[in-house]
């Protein structure tokens, strides 16, 4: 049990960038209970008027300029703090692996998929 947290790509036409399921996804990238990233993702799902009660197993597109204020944070070390049953902690040594991923994430955009982030806890 706990957080489990991953990015995928999909060739689909979503209908928007929240609340979409996609008929076709492939992983990308996969984290285990960094809530701090989780909760940016969770506050970027609410800016884009992303409506689930429960930010939980619910889909969230990714654009370059997303892309491009998460690795500010990351290096800024601006990931909000965040808890949740089972979450465990983000202490710090994730970011290289963080950072990676919004490397791959950017190559993937560029090759004209859509990126988009998921979560199950």
């Amino acid at each position: 049990m706990g957080l489990d947290m991953y990015a995928y790509t999909t060739n689909d036409r979503l209908p928007g960038q929240v609340d979409f399921e996609p008929e076709t996804a492939t992983e990308l990238h996969y984290w285990r209970k960094h809530p701090n990233l989780h909760g940016w993702m969770e506050r970027l799902y609410r800016e884009k008027n992303g409506c689930a009660e429960s930010f939980n197993c619910v889909n969230l597109a990714l654009t370059g300029e997303d892309l491009d204020r998460l690795e500010a944070d990351i290096r800024a070390g601006n990931l909000p703090p965040t808890t949740g049953f089972f979450f465990g902690q983000s202490d710090g040594t994730e970011i290289a692996d963080d950072l990676a991923f919004v490397t791959r994430a950017r190559e993937a955009l560029a090759a004209g998929l859509t990126v988009f982030y998921s979560s199950w806890w």
